[in-house]
């Protein structure tokens, strides 16, 4: 298990009991007016928000894939990560159990490891962005924030 100087413990896997952090754990979200099967179908909508509809009803792996064919807007590489956050935000916000388990990280880094090359939002092989990882931690203390201001 890798540990970090300000974390006790390391998540370094969206799946088994950790794959409800996933892009492709189907949780229904709302998000620029439009109801997604999961986090992935949300975003690869927001690649073309035109065409967004197309993606509402799409699992994580057909909403990859069309996303993949549609013309990107713009701003896309200036806006991906901004949307992740509030595609993020808006899953453990709508999910009070998905949340919860969010919460019960408590301060572990979260790194989505993989095997298949993505190294923008996740790590593989030891090297990688983990945007997706650096993303829920920042929902994460949010989430607490919140948490807080409440009690």
């Amino acid at each position: 298990m890798k540990t970090d100087k300000m974390q006790n413990t390391a998540i370094t896997s969206f799946r088994g009991k950790y794959a409800f952090l996933s892009n492709f754990y189907e949780a229904l979200i709302e998000y620029n007016g439009l109801r997604f099967r999961n986090n992935e179908a949300a975003f690869q909508a927001m690649k073309n928000p035109r065409e967004a509809y197309r993606f509402t009803g799409l699992s994580a792996k057909e909403a990859k894939s069309l996303g993949k064919k549609v013309h990107l807007r713009q701003d896309w590489e200036d806006a991906k990560v901004r949307i992740m956050y509030e595609i993020c935000l808006a899953k453990f916000s709508q999910h009070p159990k998905l949340k919860e388990r969010l919460l019960a990280t408590d301060n572990s880094f979260l790194e989505e490891g993989n095997d298949w090359g993505d190294i923008e939002w996740g790590v593989c092989n030891g090297y990688g962005k983990n945007r997706l990882g650096k993303i829920l931690m920042l929902v994460r203390r949010d989430l607490q924030l919140q948490q807080v201001g409440r009690t």
